[in-house]
């Protein structure tokens, strides 16, 4: 019975996490392009990330959703889009980079974001997928000045649209929590205080300045395509706002989608609104 129990339980925290498709993800190897930094306050902590080879042109830092590493953006740090170079982080908790436990607040994670950013203070395009749209939309809205553009794909931003299945509560409680993966306890632990940290980034995004382009799949099920109504209705101070409606494409937009994602950056990049 207990590993009955358990088996249904990894599943649907496969299911309920945004979990990546793993022949979706590009395996190849770019640890020649690895790079570590150490955060300062509030991390205090090692983080790791890919940064293409080509240095020159608008930086584009890309965040991944959970689970996941800054390997999910390894066809854009191979290649990077046109006049652009490329930083993957290993979120806090996820692939290379310290500790072995989740953060679960929204601002920690964008102070992660922040912390990889190039050290002469020029804007950035952000780039997030799926939970790594609402660290960069804090990012944005905190630090308007450091974002030149914002792109969200298949993003979560909406606090109505969290809803977790009870089994989740498992993964708090051992047995069940020692029985699970690093990456797979982390992804529980972030997905359980989610809902709670957009309600609380809700009233900020107000301060989004950044001409900013959603993409989303209209067959989204994992993070519903009404976030993109959401996002639209809630960025009021963004200087421009482009939508890219994909019909019938699904969560895992970076791989199956990724002629229209670069698309989406190289709009980020040249717009000026």
């Amino acid at each position: 019975m207990l590993s009955r129990t358990y088996g249904a339980f990894t599943v649907i925290l496969s299911t309920c996490g945004y979990a990546h498709a793993g022949p979706k993800i590009p395996r190849t190897n770019l640890e020649h392009l690895r790079h570590d930094t150490q955060a300062s306050e509030p991390l205090q902590s090692k983080l790791s990330y890919l940064k293409s080879a080509q240095h020159t042109g608008t930086p584009v830092v890309y965040v991944h959703g959970t689970p996941g590493t800054a390997q999910a953006w390894a066809n854009y740090v191979e290649q990077p889009v046109d006049q652009t170079y490329s930083i993957a982080l290993d979120r806090p908790g996820f692939g290379q980079s310290a500790p072995a436990r989740a953060f679960t607040s929204l601002r920690e994670q964008a102070a992660a974001v922040l912390a990889v950013m190039p050290k002469d203070d020029r804007p950035v395009v952000l780039v997030g997928h799926s939970l790594g749209g609402s660290v960069v939309a804090h990012v944005a809205a905190e630090h308007p000045h450091r974002v030149q553009a914002l792109v969200l794909v298949a993003a979560s931003l909406d606090p109505a649209q969290e809803k977790n299945h009870p089994l989740q509560l498992l993964g708090t409680i051992w047995p069940f929590r020692s029985l699970l993966s690093d990456k797979l306890r982390n992804s529980n632990d972030e997905l359980l205080a989610l809902k709670a940290e957009l309600l609380q980034l809700e009233p900020l995004l107000k301060n989004i300045s950044a001409p900013t382009m959603i993409i989303h799949g209209t067959k989204d099920n994992l993070v519903p395509f009404e976030n993109l109504a959401y996002i639209q209705t809630q960025l009021t101070q963004a200087r421009c706002i482009n939508t890219r409606v994909l019909k019938d494409q699904n969560h895992f937009l970076p791989w199956n989608s990724e002629p229209a994602v670069r698309e989406a950056i190289a709009w980020a990049v040249g717009q000026t609104c």
